[in-house]
């Protein structure tokens, strides 16, 4: 049996969370942690997501890999109820198909019986969709066709044009839906305020983000329990609609964040549209200036800003940022050196820290903000 010592060495190599957090999340079948570790029992030689359905292994029998191909090459099979060898990163092969297929063709109008023609039941869609994205796939994709003809309307085209581009049959059915999504007709579709989001797999798990010609607005692990609280912040403030659909902010944002968790680049240049009050903007700004690999406590950030009581207000201020990794609040950890509160969780914060570690020396040095 490996010790102690051993064990930590392996998790730092291979990126995974901590032991007991794993087996925490295995004995709960926890989808959180989809497409994150394996779960290899040593008694079986069978290997599972953490969310399979089969009786739960005693946790000494355990053995937990951070890709399929390193439970394969240590020997051990894939379970034939978990089916781990298809690729689900927190997203179903389903929702992850449809969602290709509505990429391809944003202004495609997918019916019931264009579903059934696919060899796809209806409700086994509606039901993955509402479970993965909180909306339907008929919503879902009518979100993308709204947003899109928005789009055009606010580049010039005529209210018919957009109506038939993108597959609205009746005019008053296409005015009244895009009244009641964007609070405007779309006569006045240039006072229409919009928000783009795209879901992002990560090697930590699903990330969605949200942004429109300003910036981005929002960037958050899917599990984090006030990601909810933050949208209606977002939605209220802004006075604003959100759609899934695509916008060169979620494609930047995107393309940033594959070369970070390749450890090509930890730099990110997105515009960013932070909202929240003066002092928490003076704080994520000073968040920016930490340099990737090191941590600054919030004693170190309060004295910064010259009010070395402000910790706990600094805290608070860390807490609400919205904008994870960019704004880099994993990098403030206690003034007695323990990692402290990360609202992703602490094992990915302990993760960042040590990708950033790991891969600096690969990278250009940041420029400070």
């Amino acid at each position: 049996m490996q010790d102690n010592v051993s064990v930590g060495i392996l998790q730092i190599m291979n990126r995974l969370p901590p032991h007991t957090v794993m087996i925490k999340a295995m004995l709960e079948s926890d989808a959180s942690f989809e497409g994150i570790f394996i779960t290899a029992v040593k008694t079986t030689g069978i290997f599972c997501r953490p969310t399979c359905t089969a009786r739960k292994p005693k946790p000494e029998n355990v053995q937990f890999f951070s890709m399929i191909e390193e439970a394969l090459f240590a020997g051990f099979r894939p379970c034939k109820r978990c089916h781990p060898m298809d690729r689900v990163p927190n997203r179903s092969a389903l929702v992850e198909t449809l969602t290709n297929l509505l990429d391809e063709a944003p202004t495609k109008r997918i019916t019931s019986q264009d579903l059934r023609n696919m060899n796809i039941d209806p409700s086994t869609a509606l039901r993955q969709f509402k479970r993965t994205y909180g909306m339907t796939f008929q919503q879902y994709q009518r979100g993308r066709r709204m947003g899109s003809a928005l789009h055009d309307l606010q580049a010039g085209d005529a209210v018919i044009a957009a109506q038939v581009n993108h597959g609205f049959n009746s005019s008053s059915g296409f005015w009244e839906a895009f009244k009641q999504l964007f609070g405007t007709p779309p006569s006045q579709a240039d006072q229409a305020h919009v928000l783009f989001a795209r879901w992002i797999d990560t090697p930590l798990g699903g990330m969605l983000a949200l942004a429109d010609d300003a910036g981005l607005h929002l960037l958050e692990f899917v599990d984090r329990r006030a990601l909810e609280t933050e949208i209606k912040r977002l939605r209220a403030h802004l006075k604003c609609s959100i759609v899934p659909g695509n916008h060169m902010c979620l494609d930047q944002i995107e393309n940033e964040l594959k070369a970070y968790f390749e450890g090509t680049s930890l730099e990110f240049s997105v515009p960013l549209v932070a909202l929240g009050s003066d002092f928490e903007k003076s704080v994520w700004k000073l968040l920016k200036t930490i340099p990737p690999g090191e941590t600054w406590s919030y004693l170190d950030l309060a004295k910064k800003m010259e009010n070395p009581n402000a910790t706990r207000a600094v805290g608070h201020a860390n807490g609400k940022n919205s904008i994870a990794i960019i704004i880099p609040c994993h990098r403030v950890i206690r003034t007695d050196g323990t990692l402290g509160g990360y609202g992703g969780g602490i094992w990915r914060k302990q993760w960042l820290l040590e990708h950033e570690r790991t891969n600096l020396n690969k990278t250009h040095q940041p420029k400070l903000i």
